[in-house]
């Protein structure tokens, strides 16, 4: 078969998207015309001007003004639905969707309506399209000791069925002013059974990758790209098989790195570490999982066994079930075994 053909039948998890950033054209729009007055444009040619980010901070902005249309428990659904009818045609079986609590909090959504939305979404994706949805629950980190408390709080009192993370983005400059406040945030969702998935080195240097290890029990990292400035942790990651989920494309979209092909991601493989391969916010930044893929095979050369290994490597870093896992790589070693002998 064609690679583009192999890369969208190969079974897929995505470990590293956003709820809000996942919105495709059409859904912004849909929310954007749902509740007028706002920043974000309503038509699509304006739309895609306003996706044009200067850097990491104006994408937060715009991250953020999007996040103001998502007012309404319907909106949340449409959000999940959404990304459910865009990752079917993908080849993705499951996704791990991180939700920032607090950004509905600070418009008013009760943590019962929003979780009930999240529940009747993950129902309605699974059976209409095919794509099991779990969820994480992030702190917005530039929003500090209230954020950090109100994600906990949902996260412990008001959690939906799947919620199987906790996790913190955003400027990960900020973090250092509430470090207290997000350790023992990290320490109660843990000790409730919630698995550690924070960002860190996306943006700032090995020692913010060091504090989520060392501070929030991280178990799996997002992005992680700025760990090989530091000998000592690249040793530290491989040994513990410590899994960073790599998002190549948003890296370069938001400023993190020049060019696609300046990229870590080969060199943290010829290192030995365990990497997963994901889209972070993929309308926002004009791709896609099955993208991602493509960027890894066209820029990177990785071969078709390579990209069944990142494939096999998000199953197992993921917090399915073991006999969903097991299923999935088999699916994975049989497209494989098929495309190798065709």
């Amino acid at each position: 078969m064609t690679l583009d053909a192999f890369i969208d039948a190969l079974p897929k998890v995505e470990l590293h998207v956003h709820l809000v950033g996942s919105a495709s054209v059409p859904t912004v729009l849909e929310l954007s015309r749902r509740h007028p007055g706002s920043e974000v444009p309503a038509t699509e040619e304006e739309l895609r001007r306003f996706y044009t980010f200067r850097d990491f901070p104006h994408f937060a902005r715009v991250y953020q003004a999007v996040n103001r249309l998502v007012r309404e428990p319907e909106d949340v659904a449409t959000l999940v639905l959404g990304l459910a009818r865009d990752l079917a045609p993908q080849g993705a079986r499951y996704v791990e969707l991180q939700v920032t609590p607090y950004a509905h909090h600070v418009v008013g959504l009760p943590m019962r309506a929003v979780t009930e939305a999240l529940d009747l979404a993950a129902r309605r994706s699974l059976a209409e399209h095919g794509v099991e949805i779990a969820y994480i629950f992030d702190i917005a980190g530039e929003f500090g000791e209230e954020a950090a408390r109100i994600t906990v709080e949902h996260a412990l009192q008001e959690p939906p069925a799947a919620l199987v993370g906790f996790g913190i983005g955003g400027i990960e400059q900020e973090r250092t002013k509430y470090q207290d406040a997000f350790r023992s945030a990290f320490s109660a969702a843990r000790a409730a059974g919630l698995h550690s998935v924070p960002h860190a080195g996306e943006m700032s240097g090995p020692e913010t990758i060091w504090e989520v290890i060392d501070g929030y029990g991280a178990e799996r990292i997002g992005h992680g790209i700025n760990c090989l400035a530091d000998d000592r942790l690249v040793a530290h990651l491989r040994e513990t098989r410590l899994p960073l989920d790599v998002c190549p494309t948003s890296n370069v979209r938001t400023g993190q790195v020049a060019r696609i092909e300046d990229h870590p991601l080969p060199r943290m493989l010829e290192e030995g570490l365990y990497i997963t391969l994901n889209s972070d916010d993929p309308p926002m930044f004009a791709t896609t999982l099955a993208d991602e893929y493509r960027v890894a095979a066209n820029v990177f050369g990785l071969d078709r066994p390579e990209l069944a290994q990142l494939a096999r490597n998000g199953v197992q870093a993921s917090y399915l079930a073991e006999e969903r896992k097991k299923a999935l790589m088999n699916e994975i070693d049989e497209l494989l075994r098929r495309d190798q002998t065709t």
